[in-house]
């Protein structure tokens, strides 16, 4: 009776392992930082390392992750399985920017986000820019002015992506047509709402 449930337990873990991987072969991901930590314990000091990794489809969908070992490559595999099981969805405007700007916030982070017309590229920096590039954003202004710390600002960055609303979410939550809120941004719309929604 014991072989047969661990024939069978062998057999969901390899249907588990075969629905995860498909999926995710093409994902990216982008490294943002690793740093050394070390715990203190009666012997002396445990030494590990810690490591913080986006990745994206880069179609609109992206996560972060961080993960702790005691050799790099296994801090880098945790916090990548850890980035897979967070990825969120970002509406983007011609697959290619933003629809509005935005901001963000986490702790001591805070960045500002707006929409680009093409050319512009991604002008942002460092855990910003991996967080666009896994994205799939190639045109983008981002700032940071808060803490510089990668954790707060990779953080911060998905709050303002979080934010996003497409005009399509717009339209539908206002019982209106794509058309009317498009056609609005268009002719320069004061209304206050929805300007800081569909604003290029």
């Amino acid at each position: 009776m014991a072989e047969e449930r661990g024939r069978g337990r062998g057999r969901r873990d390899d249907r588990r392992r075969g629905r995860d991987d498909e999926p995710q072969s093409d994902i990216v991901d982008k490294l943002v930082g690793i740093n050394r930590v070390a715990k203190t314990v009666k012997g002396g000091k445990n030494f590990g390392f810690a490591a913080l990794v986006v990745v994206g489809d880069q179609k609109g969908r992206a996560g972060f992750g961080k993960g702790k070992a005691r050799e790099v490559p296994e801090a880098i595999r945790k916090a990548t399985e850890e980035a897979k099981r967070n990825m969120v969805r970002v509406p983007l405007r011609e697959g290619r920017t933003l629809h509005h700007d935005g901001r963000g916030r986490h702790g001591a982070g805070k960045v500002v986000l707006r929409a680009a017309p093409p050319g512009t590229g991604v002008i942002a920096g460092g855990p910003m820019r991996a967080v666009m590039e896994v994205l799939g954003i190639q045109d983008v202004v981002g700032k940071s002015v808060g803490s510089s710390n990668p954790y707060n600002m990779v953080r911060a960055t998905f709050d303002a992506l979080k934010a996003q609303a497409s005009p399509r979410s717009v339209a539908s939550k206002r019982s209106l047509k794509v058309q009317d809120i498009i056609g609005r941004r268009t002719d320069g719309a004061s209304e206050a709402g929805l300007a800081d929604v569909t604003e290029a």
